[in-house]
């Protein structure tokens, strides 16, 4: 069943992506979609939870909350019809990044399989890490609630956006590729365990892909991106002599 509840004391994206990952660690919890501009949280359970348990919680912070109705029918058209808007910034990206890389290789007069890949994972790291660091507080927080590193010391949260900075940098250098794409292949090999989990498990919780910035929920796509990394860096692997 799903609730939906009034959280008070949210300020900002990094408060939200708090709330929920706060909420998300109660057992018995399978979901949780915090609304900042509502100031709401809709807690999905295996079961009718006692709200002691939710607000206990968020017990010592500046978050307080009270329920505010059950829900129980299922997903509007309308919501359903929003799929495409919610994943709309991932699509635009991905267009983005392949036309440029792409662009890059007719004006070179040939296409060079590996020197666009390389061109196309430096896009990719360089503005994923881009959306990351504009509130690196915020995603760490949200980048614990799944990834299998990052749960067990949260301080990796805060430095893989600059993994991944670093990343589309030396994808520039080619004295760096191989080395890039070695790094390219550990890094995201186990950033898709906690994403494969996640997805398996149906946890509905949101993607910290792109940062706090978009309100993304883990999805196939997400590991179709993190897949896509691994598949392109031992391919590259495989083309270097």
């Amino acid at each position: 069943m799903t609730n939906t509840y009034t959280i008070t004391g949210m300020t900002c994206s990094g408060c939200a992506a708090k709330v929920e990952y706060l909420l998300s660690k109660v057992p018995g919890v399978i979901s949780v979609k915090v609304d900042l501009e509502k100031k709401s949280a809709n807690i999905t359970t295996e079961q009718p939870l006692d709200n002691t348990n939710l607000t206990a919680a968020l017990s010592g912070t500046k978050y307080s909350m009270a329920e505010q109705q059950a829900i129980s029918a299922p997903l509007s058209p309308e919501v359903q019809a929003s799929t495409f808007k919610t994943y709309l910034p991932i699509f635009l990206i991905f267009s983005y990044i392949t036309a440029t890389t792409l662009l890059i290789q007719y004006v070179s007069g040939s296409f060079n399989c590996m020197q666009w890949m390389s061109h196309f994972m430096a896009g990719f790291f360089l503005v994923f890490s881009f959306f990351k660091m504009l509130d690196i507080s915020a995603f760490a927080m949200s980048y614990s609630s799944y990834d299998i590193v990052a749960k067990r010391w949260q301080g990796y949260g805060y430095i893989y956006p600059f993994i991944e900075l670093l990343l589309g940098i030396s994808f520039l250098i080619p004295s760096l590729l191989k080395l890039s794409n070695w790094a390219t292949l550990v890094v995201m090999s186990i950033s898709i365990i906690g994403v494969l989990q996640s997805v398996l498990n149906k946890r509905k919780i949101q993607c910290a892909c792109l940062g706090a910035v978009f309100n993304l929920p883990m999805s196939t796509i997400t590991i179709i991106e993190d897949g896509l990394m691994i598949v392109m860096s031992a391919v590259t692997l495989f083309l270097i002599k």
